[in-house]
């Protein structure tokens, strides 16, 4: 048998990053059992469904590395992959329940429906449908659309308990009466959720659905539907909920959640996708930080975890960050040069400048765009509040410091120095700890107030060859 997976998302907006974790789990099984991963459009939704979602969906997927080998954009045998594209194939399927018995025509209006699941609710009953439709004959139903009634079609819920085994949830039952007859297609024609996706899956040849466990309820619906149809379900794993930190389900009131967000603030796509496949899924390594699409066969069902996964951004950005200090230097300095605003003096420096700073700030970002705070120490002529750096400067010790590194910088600025070295700055503070007798914190503390005007900072030794000789000049002066 081969595998064959899903992702079905609604073009209804943006890819959120839940969608993306499901669409991770469905494209990395896949991988790992030598099958075939399928995306599918389900955009019956005809109001809210819009083709530009779509396309951004798709683009975002592919920019997390995650492609399909069937999907609306590159067809496939079992196509169309749009559900707005399959109307033929749910009514054919639809008109075999009602010719076997398992569905009918209803009537009822919204009207009648409002009423009975008020009065359902008053006598504090399940508002399930009656059933006042179920046994109408097909002259009457004949008769009854003829005159220009519109109706629905419901399924015929079966009055028994059903069960599963789900590779997450272990086995699952559902006792009879927790449904009543329910709409499978609209009086327009458009099938219902629980209908489509069963349909789709039969005639896709899906043999595992993996999803969030929110879609649990559905499957009672869907079992009963294959069951009609004499089509043997798929496999189940209902993975983890995402929730945020007040343990409720992940929305907008949590920060950005769509994946393009991610993708706008710089963010590397695999770090994003190593944080989502913890939500849920754990290393057989017991490690935090992996490359998602070397996991190979080690990615399995049996690793999911049952428990909601709180999304907390100070992990994703701790994950982001251990990513991009294993970049090649080159590649940082291709995605920093991106975020860093045009003005800035970085972008006049040369190549080899730039480099050096990339190799002394990356192991301190985890955002790319945490690094033009960075870099500004190099060029700011800011002069602290700080009261450890006033109180530095006020000692006896630090105007003999400034005096002296004021001469120094003045001739080599005079020899046509850009840029001091790390062995001048040995050389200075061997001259200052010698000749001036300063030592210990007057000595370290006073050179950093002299020649950056803040009390803390990166290691001198890295930041001081970074910085313009004309930077040190000035501040020198101020």
């Amino acid at each position: 048998m081969t595998v064959r997976v899903r992702f079905a998302p609604s073009p209804t907006g943006y890819l959120h990053i839940g969608g993306a974790r499901t669409a991770m789990y469905n494209y990395l099984y896949a991988k790992a059992m030598g099958g075939k991963y399928i995306l599918r459009i389900e955009d019956t939704d005809t109001e809210r469904s819009e083709r530009k979602f779509e396309i951004s969906q798709i683009e975002d997927l592919k920019w997390l590395g995650i492609t399909h080998d069937e999907g609306p954009d590159v067809g496939g045998e079992f196509g169309p992959y749009r559900q707005s594209e399959r109307g033929h194939i749910y009514k054919a399927w639809g008109e075999k329940l009602l010719d076997a018995g398992h569905a009918y025509h209803c009537f009822c209006t919204e009207a009648e429906l409002t009423l009975k699941n008020e009065i359902a609710l008053a006598e504090k009953r399940d508002p399930q449908y009656d059933g006042k439709c179920r046994d109408l004959s097909k002259e009457v139903v004949a008769s009854r659309q003829a005159a220009g009634e519109v109706a629905v079609i419901r399924f015929k819920a079966p009055k028994k308990a059903y069960a599963f085994n789900d590779h997450v949830r272990g086995h699952v039952v559902f006792p009879e009466g927790m449904v009543g007859d329910f709409v499978i297609i609209r009086a327009n024609g458009i099938p219902v959720y629980n209908f489509a996706v069963v349909v789709d899956d039969a005639t896709m040849k899906i043999t595992h659905v993996i999803r969030a466990e929110e879609h649990l309820p559905n499957t009672l619906r869907q079992l009963m539907i294959y069951e009609a149809f004499g089509v043997t379900p798929p496999e189940f794993a209902h993975g983890s909920l995402l929730i945020g930190e007040d343990r409720q389900k992940l929305s907008k009131r949590h920060g950005a959640t769509s994946v393009n967000l991610y993708k706008e603030m710089h963010y590397l796509p695999a770090a994003l996708l190593n944080y989502l496949c913890l939500l849920g899924w754990s290393h057989p390594d017991e490690t935090d930080v992996f490359d998602v699409h070397s996991l190979g066969i080690m990615f399995n069902l049996e690793r999911f975890t049952k428990a909601s996964a709180i999304y907390d951004i100070i992990k994703l950005n701790f994950i982001n960050g251990q990513h991009i200090h294993k970049l090649p230097v080159e590649t940082v300095l291709g995605e920093v040069e991106k975020v860093i605003p045009a003005e800035h003096p970085f972008h006049k420096m040369d190549h080899a400048w730039k480099m050096n700073c990339m190799t002394i700030f990356r192991e301190k970002i985890n955002l790319f765009t945490e690094i033009t705070s960075q870099i500004d120490v190099l060029f700011s002529l800011e002069v602290s509040a700080d009261a450890e750096y006033i109180d530095a400067k006020s000692w006896e010790t630090t105007p003999k410091i400034r005096e002296y590194l004021e001469i120094e910088i003045a001739n080599a600025k005079a020899a046509g120095k850009k840029f001091v070295t790390e062995e001048d700055l040995n050389n200075w503070s061997t001259h200052v700890k010698g000749e001036l007798k300063i030592k210990g914190k007057q000595l370290f503390m006073g050179m950093r107030a002299v020649l950056t005007h803040q009390a803390h900072g990166p290691d001198l030794k890295f930041i001081i060859p970074l910085t313009p000789i004309e930077i040190l000049e000035k501040r020198i002066h101020l």
